[in-house]
């Protein structure tokens, strides 16, 4: 199997124009026409994790963060970045990060999270917006079929997770006339026509735009097509940033925090103050989601589980919520077995290992 057959499956589930502008998904270090012995998962990459591949004979290194962030302009390892990016380059190691783009779709991180601690009725918490364009394309009524069969399996028309193949259908016609050197499917050159047409709109994602519009090209019968691409503002309901969800059953905040740490496995949860009252509905983010606080209280959360937090961000809780910081690492490494889980399922035969390097970089002292 080849690096490309494994991130074109990873890039179906978690695009790579869903991550962040900040961020360096997609694959770092590599051929993509490389085939593949073993693959490891880890949450980093370090030089540690790319000796821990080499030991145990992998050529491709899937983690969550990526190991470049941003140009490097030499390459002598004067920081650990360059010294992992040279060793796994000497050892023929593929580098490849699915980073904000996994966090941003149902079904990512952040949906681990809500699992592992068994919220009800998820949904994301701050859906995003200018995601979606709509295509509308004027097909002749012995096209219609055919063409509109073309873009469904092109991929659009989904709406929500559970609605597909959705369109919305005007009768209508049109009129052209050929002129010199066309080669009309229908009329004469030099010659009005007047065609009964069907307005066929669709909405889709940009990423698979190209693939929608050779299918409307290749199953539209005119030698040149009507159509318009439209970018919409419509939130996009099963992209975004966090997870909102309930418990079954509301229990106190200390009950809550002791089942927080016994179900993510945490060391230490930094908190605000408590409110006094059960907690039934939760956010949560994993890695730095102080950004979606606002989104939290409008939700109506109790808790914001997240990481990252900075002293003078803990009073922007205002006796509204209590902001639970379970730390970076902990709120992230169930990655690893999310990404473990996506892989096998799709190539059930093929060897998936998860790193046993620790690469929390941050200890506590008890």
């Amino acid at each position: 199997m080849k690096i490309k057959e494994v991130t074109a499956y990873l890039e179906q589930i978690a695009p790579l124009d869903l991550q962040e502008s900040y961020d360096n998904s997609g694959l770092i270090v590599g051929d993509p026409n490389q085939e593949i012995s073993k693959i490891l998962i880890s949450l980093d990459c370090t030089e540690a994790v790319v000796a821990d591949a080499i030991a145990k004979g992998c050529n491709l290194i899937i983690s969550h963060h990526p190991i470049v962030f941003k140009g490097l302009k030499r390459f002598n390892g004067n920081n650990y970045v360059e010294r992992t990016v040279i060793k796994a380059i000497q050892h023929d190691i593929a580098l490849y990060a699915i980073h904000t783009n996994l966090d941003n779709v149902t079904g990512g991180v952040n949906s681990k999270i809500a699992s592992l601690l068994s919220l009800q009725n998820q949904a994301i918490l701050e859906p995003k917006s200018n995601l979606l364009y709509k295509l509308v394309v004027y097909v002749p009524r012995s096209h219609v079929e055919s063409v509109r069969e073309a873009l469904f399996e092109a991929g659009v028309g989904q709406v929500g997770a559970k609605y597909d193949q959705c369109s919305f259908n005007t009768a209508g016609y049109g009129t052209f006339r050929p002129l010199e050197d066309a080669q009309p499917a229908i009329g004469e050159i030099g010659l009005q026509e007047r065609v009964e047409e069907t307005r066929i709109e669709v909405v889709y994602t940009k990423a698979i735009e190209r693939k929608v519009l050779l299918a409307m090209y290749e199953s539209h019968p005119y030698e040149e097509v009507a159509y318009d691409t439209l970018k919409l503002e419509n939130k996009n309901q099963e992209v975004g940033a966090g997870v909102i969800g309930n418990l079954e059953n509301p229990i106190s905040e200390l009950d809550f925090l002791a089942y927080l740490k016994n179900k993510l496995n945490l060391d230490v949860i930094r908190h605000t103050a408590l409110q006094g009252k059960a907690v039934s509905r939760v956010a949560v983010c994993g890695g730095a989601g102080g950004f979606l606080l606002n989104a939290a209280k409008r939700s109506g959360a109790d808790f914001f589980v997240t990481a990252d937090y900075k002293y003078h961000e803990f009073f922007d809780a205002e006796n509204q919520i209590v902001i639970a910081d379970i730390g970076h690492y902990e709120s992230e490494q169930f990655t690893q077995e999310l990404l473990f889980d996506i892989i096998t399922e799709k190539f059930p035969n093929f060897a998936v290992l998860i790193t046993e390097v620790d690469t929390n970089p941050i200890k506590h002292y008890c």
